[in-house]
């Protein structure tokens, strides 16, 4: 993929081609011609039909190199079998950027395939950036440029505002900005970016990453070809400050599998792009009101400094239910201080609760401006960085009320309110419209209004954390001797390999089957461990190939010839280098794998249960190469995260060489990208400060990779 342009004549171009232009303003041809005529536009509109002299009361030109320049995009609504032909007319007339709005190219499989070719060779010979194709468009409020289809393309005057979106679901992503602009969220710029042939999701956000006007990032995601450079644009949002709000679609097996149907987009496991998201300036949500509520909480430009939360409710029963949902948010209810307890107890009846959660109560109908004066005193008190405020249904003259109370009171704070409101917005539309100034964010429900909260929280902690740049003193780079032909390294070589990089493995000699016979003396100090070494056998319990706890001479003798025996009758062909003699090590078990994912390059996983770590899915991930303060997040991510620090006598793990031990396994990762394909280290043992892999396996390009 070519690098990206600057899109600004893209996102507000002078002039517009509409290349399949109809008469019928219903039609996808006559729609945007109708749009761009009539909501605003300021630029020219040239209508491309060699069938028409006028069209739509506009000046109809044959082909595209009979339209006057400056024409900045061609929107092409034409059969797919005519849009590489006029994807080269648009090179020799010099327009920059096309949108192809036409389906049927790869998305169809085999019939689009050729089609799908000469589309390709007619943008690299053009020059022309292509939007698309099977998209819907670009669509600037900002600018007024309605240059798609749909039925948002329909609607005039749609309210702009400091919100980007990039989608990769054109019909299901104009929908979502629909939905934004009824709870009177406005967008800049939305653009459809389809099939993605040329131009993708990804130019397209960091074009919108660096212009002013952005304060936050929208992206509906099914997958991306490129997984390093999304981790870059996370990085640039934290530098920015602009949250990159992400609904990551395709994350089941049945969901990406429709993916790759819809657009021809073939994407990675959702495993990868949690590693980027978690690590990145991205808050990920679920669903349309999730991203609604997020863009809403970042709007009003405050931010927390930490999770201490103040819940107020007209509602008992309402701060009961913020208390549950601030703990699921992330959220802490924030101790209120002998200061702003006095000041609630002089304020509100005597019978309320003044502890967070603070019950407001009925009082508010007989004295609504007693909120100003609640509001005012936890604002100002310094243990707590946010509030949520919930106002039941409250109607009618006293909505208008609280609502001026309110902005009184957050307008003289840097800290940020959430505001849960649950009656019918038509019916509170003018309090809603001085809040919405105001920049006050509301919410239909409670939980919605804690979700938020928790989410902005995420956000803003990575923010001030900032950029993860990698630590000095990285391991030296050591070569993994491969021989020509090989499908997997087995344990013994692939341990000494990382041993190179600095990662403790068990003490173990490999011996011969005879050697192992003629032994007088063990090789390391009992209880030990036996096991076959072959490449061809990676999972050798399965084969009978391990025995454990052996504690005397004779016993050793014995579990080699088993092992060996067992692993010729399970495979017959495959090939024994020998036996290892280990050392047992002890202490809790963690799982370390790592991908070299076609997409997103070595991603290390860890997590704990080593033999049980599918059953128990307590895994975490990140992109290597990372330091070893990545590393302890990883391992404070994971829910049995308190095994590690010590339960049921077990002495605690020290996290600061454990954190070391998988910097280092992130190192060999990525300084061995495309030697391999997978790295197993399971288990590596931890106990206090010991840390130990007892096991370990690198699948090599051409082996079989296993299962995810």
């Amino acid at each position: 993929m070519r690098p990206a342009d600057d899109l600004s004549r893209l996102l507000n171009p002078r002039a517009v081609a509409v290349v399949g232009a109809s008469e019928n303003p219903a039609r996808i041809g006559g729609q945007p011609v109708r749009a761009l005529k009539e909501f605003g536009f300021a630029g020219e509109v040239h209508p491309v039909n060699p069938r028409y002299e006028t069209l739509q009361g506009l000046q109809c030109y044959p082909n595209v190199t009979a339209v006057p320049l400056p024409c900045d995009v061609a929107l092409v609504a034409l059969p797919a079998p005519l849009v590489p032909g006029v994807i080269t007319e648009c090179g020799k007339a010099e327009i920059p950027f096309a949108i192809v709005l036409s389906a049927g190219f790869e998305e169809v499989g085999e019939d689009g395939e050729q089609l799908q070719a000469d589309l390709d060779e007619a943008i690299r010979t053009s020059g022309v950036r292509v939007v698309g194709p099977n998209c819907q468009g670009i669509l600037s409020p900002r600018h007024q440029v309605y240059a798609g289809f749909g039925a948002i393309f329909t609607e005039p005057g749609l309210s702009s505002g400091p919100i980007a979106m990039v989608t990769q679901s054109g019909g299901f992503g104009y929908a979502v900005m629909g939905l934004a602009e009824r709870a009177g969220i406005g967008f800049d710029y939305v653009v459809s970016t389809g099939n993605e042939t040329d131009v993708d999701a990804l130019d397209v956000l960091a074009d919108l990453l660096e212009r002013d006007e952005v304060e936050v990032l929208a992206v509906y995601l099914e997958g991306v070809r490129d997984g390093r450079r999304l981790a870059e644009l996370g990085d640039r949002a934290l530098e920015l400050g602009k949250p990159i709000v992400v609904w990551k679609v395709g994350n089941s097996a049945p969901g990406r599998q429709a993916a790759a149907s819809h657009t021809a987009n073939l994407t990675a496991a959702p495993e990868m792009y949690r590693a980027v998201f978690t690590e990145g300036g991205f808050v990920e949500v679920r669903d349309v009101d999730d991203l609604v509520d997020v863009a809403r909480a970042v709007l009003q430009r405050k931010r927390a400094r930490g999770p201490h939360t103040a819940v107020l409710s007209i509602s008992g029963g309402a701060g009961v239910l913020l208390a549950d949902r601030c703990e699921e948010a992330g959220l802490q209810l924030a101790a209120l201080s002998a200061e702003t307890t006095e000041a609630l107890r002089a304020t509100l009846p005597a019978f309320s609760s003044l502890r967070n959660p603070v019950d407001l109560t009925a009082q508010i109908f007989n004295q609504p401006d007693c909120l100003h004066s609640v509001l005012t005193a936890v604002l100002a008190d310094p243990g707590v960085d946010q509030v949520i405020l919930y106002n039941a249904s409250i109607q009618g003259a006293l909505a208008d009320q609280l609502a001026a109370e309110v902005v009184a009171s957050v307008d003289g704070s840097d800290k940020p309110l959430f505001l849960g409101w649950s009656a019918p917005p038509e019916h509170i539309a003018a309090a809603l419209a001085v809040l919405h100034d105001h920049r006050v964010p509301w919410y239909p429900t409670p939980g919605r209004a804690a979700y938020a909260a928790g989410k902005l929280l995420e956000f803003t902690a990575k923010a001030q954390r900032g950029v993860r740049r990698l630590p000095d003193g990285r391991p030296t780079p050591q070569p993994v001797d491969i021989r020509p032909g090989e499908r997997v390294l087995g344990e013994h070589r692939t341990k000494q390999a990382l041993a190179d990089y600095g990662v403790p493995v068990v003490r173990e000699a490999l011996l011969t089957p005879a050697d192992i016979e003629a032994l007088t003396e063990p090789p390391l100090p009992f209880p030990l461990a036996v096991k076959v070494e072959s490449p061809d056998l990676p999972h050798k319990s399965e084969a009978g190939a391990v025995r454990l706890g052996i504690r005397d001479l004779d016993e050793l003798k014995v579990a080699a010839r088993t092992v060996v025996d067992n692993a010729r009758a399970y495979a017959p062909e495959a090939h024994v280098d020998g036996v290892l003699v280990q050392e047992t090590a002890t202490g809790t078990e963690l799982f370390v794998g790592v991908v070299d994912d076609a997409f997103f390059g070595p991603t290390v996983a860890v997590g704990l249960g080593g033999v049980l770590v599918e059953v128990m899915g307590d895994v975490t991930h990140r992109m290597a190469p990372f330091g070893p303060e990545t590393a302890r997040d990883m391992l404070a991510e994971l829910r049995g995260a308190a095994v590690l620090r010590g339960a049921r006598g077990k002495p605690a793990a020290d996290l600061d060489v454990l954190s070391d031990v998988l910097a280092r396994i992130s190192w060999f990762a990525a300084d061995h990208t495309g030697d391999f394909t997978e790295l197993d280290v399971n288990p590596l043992f931890v106990d206090g400060d010991r840390v130990v892999a007892a096991d370990a396996l690198l699948v090599l390009p051409d082996g079989e990779r296993s299962t995810r």
